[in-house]
């Protein structure tokens, strides 16, 4: 999630309605200065019990996070707590239950994004030998009990912890105990970034299957092969979802500012704290009718601050945010960003996508986004058929994408090679949630504490 920090510098207030679209518009821009931001977000443990350390104890996140200095990294603070690490490959910070996650820099190829990911790993696997943790690349943690987990101490976290269950019953799950890889994209134009949501946004689930990494809940089987996947579905209806309007003839920035306008809010932040908002309206803070701040209009820090607030499947800021996959290691971390590089940053590859889907109904959208998190790649699409039919066809066209883009690293090999461990899995039809529940069931015996062999 989100990282604020205290800015020196005055914040304009919102006059007009172009205040709301510029952040969304300000994103486009030519197809050359496009670049790939990926983020991904790792379960930690200590090794001696398997325990989740907290925030303060020797060897926990504040010390994991400080020990990165070592490597040319700066501390950013909240309230006098180091929340995150700044640096040349973009942000490491904490998620709620002190999960770790990179959020990397905008880089030009996906040569340079797996280079990116494996110095993050080598210099958090350096600091684990040291403190006895290791990091653990799931969609969510297999065996805690949220009463199990630490809570960490950023300001936003508390707001949403107190909030998440007046709006559904599983939001502090989403918080407290799921991971997830995250690929942010660029658009040339409003009519460029409406396909590319339609696109990814209809084919969301197709990634979920691929990536479906979360089969056990407090150390049995579950039911789900992406349970982090399920979770989103009673986190909070407001703010999450496939977003029926961006299917609509017409669909661009005023749309997605109509939709977070009605998105309720969480937060204010004010001198380098957080005030609490939860589920009052934007629409009467643009009125300076806010319950929280009476009298105030918001500023455009306020309404950055919002549009990270909403959770769909993808998500619009100055840049397209892909939501849908678990959490997962190294090699699949790389394969997430190829995905959606070679079917969106080629303009054949888009065209060839968005001709798969176009004619899915709402109906049938819906029914694949609820049937994912259990059947992955046997979830039902239109035509009689499954995900797992139209897998071999979209990694085709994601890879006739990253042909096209012909990005080489210095031995002369294309961005093709990340998707490889995509074809592994559709070849098979074995789900990374299906290959750890033949583990459970075959040679560790239903132990699950054997899951943390596999950590980074």
């Amino acid at each position: 999630m989100s990282t604020r920090t205290t800015s020196e510098q005055a914040d304009p207030v919102i006059e007009s309605r172009d205040q709301l679209i510029a952040p969304l518009a300000s994103g486009a821009k030519p197809a050359d200065k496009w670049r790939i931001g990926t983020e991904h977000e790792k379960l930690v443990f200590r090794r001696k019990d398997f325990a989740a350390p907290s925030y303060d104890e020797p060897g926990g996140i504040r010390d994991i996070l400080l020990a990165l200095q070592e490597f040319g990294w700066s501390p950013v603070e909240e309230g006098g707590k180091v929340i995150a690490m700044s640096g040349d490959d973009g942000t490491v910070s904490l998620e709620p239950a002190g999960q770790l996650e990179l959020s990397g820099a905008p880089l030009e190829n996906l040569h340079q994004t797996c280079a990116e990911t494996g110095r993050h790993l080598e210099q958090v696997k350096a600091i684990g030998e040291r403190f006895g943790v290791g990091f653990l690349g799931l969609g969510m943690w297999p065996d805690k009990t949220r009463a199990e987990l630490p809570v960490m101490p950023k300001g936003r976290y508390e707001i949403m912890m107190r909030h998440m269950p007046r709006v559904g019953s599983l939001g502090l799950d989403m918080m407290l105990r799921t991971c997830t890889i995250q690929v942010n994209l660029d658009y040339s134009s409003e009519a460029d970034m409406a396909q590319k949501f339609r696109t990814s946004l209809a084919l969301q689930p197709l990634a979920t299957a691929l990536f479906a990494n979360s089969p056990f809940t407090e150390g049995k089987p579950n039911g789900f092969l992406s349970y982090r996947s399920h979770i989103w579905s009673d986190t909070d209806p407001a703010r999450t979802g496939m977003l029926p309007f961006v299917f609509e003839d017409g669909f661009g920035y005023e749309a997605y500012v109509d939709y977070m306008l009605d998105v309720p809010m969480y937060f204010v932040f004010r001198d380098g704290k957080y005030i609490d908002a939860a589920g009052q309206s934007f629409r009467d803070f643009l009125e300076g009718k806010l319950p929280a701040l009476p009298g105030e209009k918001p500023t455009e820090g306020d309404w950055w601050d919002h549009l990270s607030t909403a959770f769909p499947e993808v998500r619009l800021k100055s840049f397209l945010e892909m939501r849908g996959a678990d959490g997962g290691p190294w090699s699949r971390i790389c394969a997430l960003p190829a995905l959606w590089v070679g079917l969106l940053y080629d303009q054949g590859s888009l065209d060839a996508a968005w001709d798969l889907v176009k004619d899915w109904s709402m109906e049938e959208r819906e029914t694949l986004r609820t049937s994912v998190p259990r059947l992955a790649l046997d979830a039902p699409i239109p035509g009689g058929k499954t995900l797992r039919d139209i897998g071999p066809e979209v990694l085709a066209i994601a890879r006739n994408g990253l042909k096209s883009r012909a990005r080489l690293n210095s031995g002369g090999d294309n961005e093709t090679g990340f998707l490889e461990t995509l074809d592994e899995i559709v070849a098979s039809g074995k789900v990374p949630a299906q290959r750890l529940l033949d583990m459970y069931n075959g040679e560790w015996g239903g132990d699950i504490s054997r899951v943390y062999k596999y950590s980074f």
